[in-house]
């Protein structure tokens, strides 16, 4: 177990996270972003879909699902979210900086997804035309590029090949994060569970990352500062050890 953000990622001394919607920084790494601030690193973020498609909760926000209304929301509670964490330096894909210079800039929309037997997420039976998944890969790429470089790192996080759960955006956020980083050669690190992956013990900044998880009201409920309930009532515990494992750069034919 690594208690000290000093060391944490290689002793890297500015990361940029890349993730798929708001709260995915949040649930997936916001104990580590909010350690690595406290310790005077900065932590860069860059998310990739506004996640329009989401689902929402039951409550005061349940009538903006599906509604044009729930992606400007979302960049609201994202926004709160990045304040609780410390995060400093944030673009949404499509717009500058992660834009590449000369282009309109553009939305990358949430591509939704639909549950499989095997209980993993799997790609949507209709996706829209701006859906992330459906956006050419040298203009994706090249936007990540744009935004990582002017956001600066010598580390890049993002989920691993599985996406996570195998939600189609989250896979790829893994390959063009992974992609980024082997083009400008810096470390890989990819969110994990596995026991052999450097566990980060996150205690210090879990009170910061317990309120930045009650910004995203949308998509998930805090239960007694212990545990969230997702959109779909599942529950999860608030992690208090968040796990990464470096990865190589990618080879011809790896994911």
């Amino acid at each position: 177990m690594n208690h000290n953000p000093e060391t944490w990622f290689g002793s890297a001394q500015r990361v940029v996270f890349v993730h798929a919607h708001p709260d995915d920084e949040t649930i997936a790494t916001g104990g580590t972003i909010a350690a690595l601030r406290a310790a005077g690193k900065p932590a860069g973020l860059v998310t990739l879909t506004r996640g329009e498609r989401g689902e929402v909760t039951p409550g005061p926000f349940a009538s903006l699902q599906g509604t044009p209304q729930l992606a400007p929301h979302r960049e609201q509670e994202l926004q709160a979210a990045m304040l609780m964490l410390g995060v400093e330096g944030h673009a949404f894909l499509g717009e500058p900086p992660a834009r590449q210079p000369g282009l309109e800039p553009r939305v990358y929309e949430d591509s939704g997804m639909e549950w499989g037997d095997d209980g993993m997420a799997m790609s949507a039976a209709e996706t829209g035309a701006e859906a992330l998944t459906k956006a050419p890969a040298a203009e994706l790429i090249n936007d990540l590029l744009y935004g990582v470089l002017t956001l600066e790192c010598d580390a890049i996080v993002s989920y691993n090949d599985e996406g996570g759960y195998g939600h189609p955006d989250h896979v790829l956020a893994h390959r063009a994060a992974r992609a980024v980083a082997a083009a400008i050669d810096v470390p890989f690190w990819e969110i994990s569970s596995d026991e052999a992956a450097e566990a980060y013990d996150v205690t210090e900044s879990l009170d910061r990352k317990i309120g930045a998880l009650r910004m995203h009201g949308t998509q998930l409920t805090v239960i007694d500062d212990e545990t969230i309930e997702h959109v779909g009532g599942q529950r999860e515990p608030i992690a208090s050890v968040e796990r990464f494992m470096l990865r190589a750069a990618p080879i011809l034919g790896d994911a």
